[in-house]
């Protein structure tokens, strides 16, 4: 099989220039290379500055790392994002509806659209969940659903995150850093804002505040503290939105009310955005040598006395198994097919398609159904023949953990990359809030960009870096 073309997303195969990138390819070609060069430099100086780093678990050396910015703007023309803001909203609507069946009357199981094995046998499946229903019947608040593109008309979804996705901090510094990087360019097209973000946010979370919520519900951050790698995102999002940033150690629970300690004695909590994973929210109910989170919390949760957003449970949707039934879930609660395509995607438990994934190993990507951040994943086409012996056996041993899909040719866009100019392939994660009132979608999202050339994997764990996102009236 030979290679497959990535489409440009910048440029036409005949070399003219895509709707929404026209002063972008001006501004590159008119742009001394000394002058990309600085900026990049002072891109790099302005997010050293603000402290936006990040830590990789196991690295040996601990240290915290900028992640690699490339200051190229990504750009999607508006009728291109209406078409994605759709499918996100339809997409995002399905997520919620389906955690709140499995939890519930499981009718998606009983009709034989999933299977049962699949909710009650998934690590993130929350049995304390049975029976309890949120405010407003949300369960995912923040998604971050990762979008690749292959073709002009076509987006696939990669991934749905739906317990508590990170990145939309960077998003929104990659935005404050190119204002003032690039304001030439900003003064010449009229680019959609995203400084609403934290606003959105906000109004999302006090929306399905408790019934018994004030008239200005009371929200925290809850954090694990400074050494989580994604720390830094939550102090700045707290500050955003001006509100508490909390550890664990920081609420109490009594007659199943939450409270948060202050200099001025307790003061009632509302809606808890969580940055704690489920296994360490409640010592009483999960895990019980956690110190992050706070005894009694599911017992408040389910008096329905403070919202968790995103609620427990929410990660049974995250898997990839579940994943790859996700055009039948779109269409089993909305009635109609999906916007937004899956990535064709062979379930390694099943007989066949075990068969057909070890016959072209060589050709494919393979996923653990409970991975995440590019690890435990096979690039068939960039694997060596040890390697593609060694992840069979694994496949052979745990087919059940195990999905492949093809080897997309995700699209490119133009970075600036060891002093010139040259394509790398990107997605895209947008974010989508869901609150009692009505879903709010910020135009763009986070676009991660695999530095490495000839790389796919784009996590920032694994090498890659971000860029800003403009949809743009083209």
């Amino acid at each position: 099989m030979g290679p497959v073309v990535a489409f440009n997303e910048m440029r036409k195969p005949d070399g003219t220039v895509r709707a929404g990138y026209d002063q972008i390819a001006r501004w590159l070609e008119a742009a001394p290379p000394d002058v990309l060069a600085s900026r990049k430099a002072e891109a790099e100086l302005f997010f050293r500055r603000i402290g936006i780093t990040f830590n990789v678990y196991g690295d040996a050396q601990g240290t915290e790392r900028l992640i690699p910015f490339d200051i190229i703007p990504r750009v999607l023309a508006a009728n291109e994002w209406d078409l994605l803001a759709r499918g996100l909203e339809q997409r995002v609507n399905a997520l919620n509806a389906f955690i709140g069946d499995v939890y519930n009357s499981r009718e998606i199981i009983r009709a034989g659209v999933v299977p049962e094995d699949l909710v009650l046998r998934n690590p993130a499946f929350q049995p304390e969940m049975t029976r309890v229903e949120p405010p407003g019947g949300i369960y995912v608040h923040i998604a971050g659903i990762d979008v690749v593109r292959v073709d002009a008309e076509t987006f696939y979804v990669l991934e749905d995150n739906a317990r508590t996705p990170s990145g939309v901090s960077y998003m929104l510094e990659n935005r404050e850093a190119m204002m003032r990087l690039l304001p030439e360019l900003f003064g010449q097209l009229r680019i959609a804002p995203i400084d609403n973000y934290p606003d959105n946010l906000l109004k999302t979370l006090r929306s399905v505040a408790p019934r018994a919520a004030s008239g200005d519900p009371n929200v925290v951050l809850l954090t694990p503290g400074p050494f989580n790698s994604a720390y830094y995102e939550h102090s700045f999002l707290a500050d955003k939105m001006g509100v508490e940033l909390v550890e664990g150690r920081d609420l109490f629970v009594r007659e199943n009310i939450v409270y948060m300690r202050t200099t001025q004695g307790p003061q009632r909590v509302d809606v808890i955005y969580r940055r704690v994973d489920d296994e360490f929210l409640d010592p009483m109910a999960f895990n019980p040598s956690s110190v992050l989170g706070v005894p009694g919390l599911l017992s408040a949760y389910k008096a329905g006395n403070v919202t968790i957003s995103n609620a427990i449970g929410t990660g049974v949707c995250d898997d990839k198994a579940i994943y790859s039934y996700m055009p039948e879930i779109v269409k089993f609660y909305g009635g109609s097919e999906p916007i937004l395509k899956n990535v064709p995607t062979w379930r390694c438990r099943e007989t066949d398609s075990l068969k057909h994934v070890l016959a072209n190993l060589d050709e494919l990507v393979v996923k653990e159904v409970n991975g995440s951040g590019g690890y435990g994943m096979l690039v068939g086409p960039h694997a060596s023949k040890e390697e593609l012996s060694e992840f069979g056996a694994k496949l052979k041993a745990r087919p059940d953990n195990f999905i492949a899909q093809p080897t997309l040719a995700l699209s490119t866009v133009p970075c600036y990359v060891d002093g010139g100019i040259a394509p790398r392939h990107v997605d895209l994660r947008p974010y989508v809030l869901s609150g009692a009132d009505r879903v709010r979608i910020v135009p763009g999202g986070l676009t991660r960009v695999a530095l490495k050339n000839g790389s796919l994997v784009v996590n920032s764990s694994q090498g890659g870096g971000t860029k800003d996102t403009w949809v743009v009236d083209a």
